[in-house]
Parts: structure tokens; sequence; C-alpha cells
């Protein structure tokens, strides 16, 4: 009997083979639920557009459109995992902010790690909502060497993208945590935090110096990119640039 706090998963691969391994990984992990399968991401779209999909798990190379492309229109996305025989699609995966990207063919080891971090990312997603919602806007959770962390908003210097996780750097040390940095990205007020880049979210109170697309945060470097700058350059200094 499947625990009552599972994830619903949906897959989408255009291999019957595939899509066959992964409908029995998932019943043998007892917080994942098989939702529905579709050999196209085009047949998926009403279902995902529902809402009610925790897990997509989804090939890249498909007739009509790729994986990468088809989550990349989707206004809503769930949290999503690839799943391909193809390596080199890896840097693209994590741009689009997967949970993670696995090679074909899967092992179940494999899979499971990946269903971990899926289940680990929405416990964290909900406990900062409750957080949220209560009023209690000023730090939230993650996770951190198998435990919970608070973080305190005030604390973090900067946050930078990693592939698969996320380096949150705050003024007491470093914390790596499997999450995207879109969820990152939607945790931090963006009063006070600026994206310079598609991997760093900084905060703008701990900035020392700018200098041409160049950030600088104590000894620390951090990129901004060209289509950003302008709006960057605003945010930090407006209302505080004194002019002679």
């Amino acid at each position: 009997m499947k625990n009552s706090q599972y994830l619903s998963c949906i897959i989408i691969d255009d291999e019957p083979l595939a899509r066959k391994g992964l409908r029995e990984y998932i019943d043998a992990i007892d917080f994942l639920e098989f939702e529905a399968e579709y050999d196209n991401a085009l047949k998926a779209l009403p279902a995902i557009s529902a809402e009610k999909t925790q897990l997509l798990l989804m090939d890249i190379e498909m007739p009509k459109i790729s994986g990468i492309e088809f989550f990349k229109t989707l206004k809503q996305a769930p949290p999503v995992v690839f799943i391909t025989a193809y390596p080199n699609y890896a840097l693209d995966g994590f741009e689009v902010n997967a949970l993670d990207y696995l090679v074909k063919p899967v092992s179940f080891e494999r899979f499971y790690k990946a269903a971990l971090k899926a289940k680990e990312f929405y416990e964290l997603r909900q406990l900062n909502k409750e957080n949220a919602s209560a009023e209690t806007k000023d730090y939230f959770f993650i996770k951190a060497d198998g435990i919970l962390v608070k973080i305190n908003f005030n604390d973090i210097l900067y946050a930078e993208a990693l592939q698969n996780y996320v380096n949150i750097v705050t003024r007491q040390k470093k914390y790596i945590c499997y999450l995207t940095f879109k969820s990152i990205e939607e945790y931090l007020p963006s009063n006070t935090f600026i994206k310079t880049h598609k991997s760093f979210m900084v905060a703008a109170d701990k900035i020392d110096s700018i200098d041409g697309n160049d950030i600088r945060i104590g000894n620390v470097h951090i990129p901004i990119s060209r289509n950003l700058k302008d709006e960057v350059i605003d945010k930090i200094v407006k209302g505080k640039f004194l002019k002679r």
C-alpha cells in the first residue's frame, strides 16, 4: 500500500520499454504514485495543466518537440527529472532547473536517489510555504548534510547554482543543498535579493563594489549578465547614487 504522502508522477517517453521500466520503479517506492504515461509530450499537456502532478519523469529526444523545449513552454511546471540516452544534454537540463538528470539505462539505485531528491524538494517547499503563510518571512529552511537548517535572509551573502544543487553562502558558512535555483529565487524576497546572472542571486546590501560586469562581495567576484546589467545596476544604485 502506498504512503498517503506520495508524489504523483507522470512519465513522458516515446519508448514503451522505458515507460514500463519507470512504472516498475515507481511501484517499488512507497512515496511515489504513478499518475499517467505518454509517448508524446504534447499529449501530456492537459494533465500537467491540471496542476496535480508533483513529479515529471521525461525523456529529451522525442517526436515533434524535445523534452527540454516542451518543459520551457510550461507556465506552471512541476519539478522534472530528465531521463535520456544522451549525456550531452545534461547542461541544458540543469539550465532549466531540472531536479536531476539520469542517463539510460537507469539503475534502480540511481532512480531511487533522484526520487529522494524530489521528496526532499517537495517537503522543503511545503515547509517554507507554511512558514510564509504564518507571516514568518525572514527565513526559510534547507536540508544540508541530512538535517534541516534554518537560513535567515539577513545572513545570506549570495546563492549560486551548481548543476543539480545550490550553494548558499552566509556570513557564517556555506550550505550545499539539493534544490533548484528557481526555488531559491522564489524563497528570497525580490526587494533585497537580485538575480545578477542565470546562476547567481546576491544580497543587495552585502555588495561592496561594482566594476563593469563584476560584483564584489568580500573577496568573491560575481558576474553580471549582459542582458541583466541595466536592471541589476538600477536595482542596486537606485536612490543611493550620490552626484555632485
